[in-house]
């Protein structure tokens, strides 16, 4: 069966026009994989800013961590700790380097303000995704 005769309802594969695979490994995480990996590292980051407010509430401070452990995990190891527990990585243009600093600060900018990760194109990428050219994808 050639492209041709594919039909509509098929229509294209997600993640086929960045040059990656339907499934498996490689291809764009689903959503909800996405969620609770952002969902892992929320609380991961509030947990470790509360044990250097305690007694306190952590507050703004969750958020800062947040941010940092964001930029320094994507940049040293190409995912934070809950894409790690969900299998997932970031993918993005120069894979046999290490992610940009500056894409990892703008992505998390991003993902911080929640609402352009919730922006997403027919591939499902967020918007902080788009802008910074990565994706997430499926390490496992």
């Amino acid at each position: 069966m050639t492209r041709d005769d594919v039909s509509p309802s098929q229509g294209r594969a997600r993640g086929a026009a960045l040059g990656l695979p339907a499934t498996g490994p490689g291809s764009l995480a689903p959503f909800g994989r996405r969620v609770g990996q952002y969902l892992i590292d929320a609380v991961v980051s509030g947990l470790v800013a509360a044990v250097f407010t305690a007694p306190e509430a952590p507050r703004l401070w969750s958020l800062l961590t947040f941010g940092v452990m964001t930029v320094v995990f994507l940049v040293l190891a190409g995912q934070t700790p809950g894409m790690r527990l969900l299998g997932l990585r970031l993918a993005h243009p120069h894979p046999e380097q290490r992610l940009a600093l500056w894409r990892a600060v703008v992505r998390t900018g991003l993902l911080v303000l929640l609402l352009p990760a919730l922006v997403v194109d027919s591939d499902g990428r967020g918007l902080h995704d788009r802008l910074t050219d990565t994706a997430v994808v499926l390490d496992r």
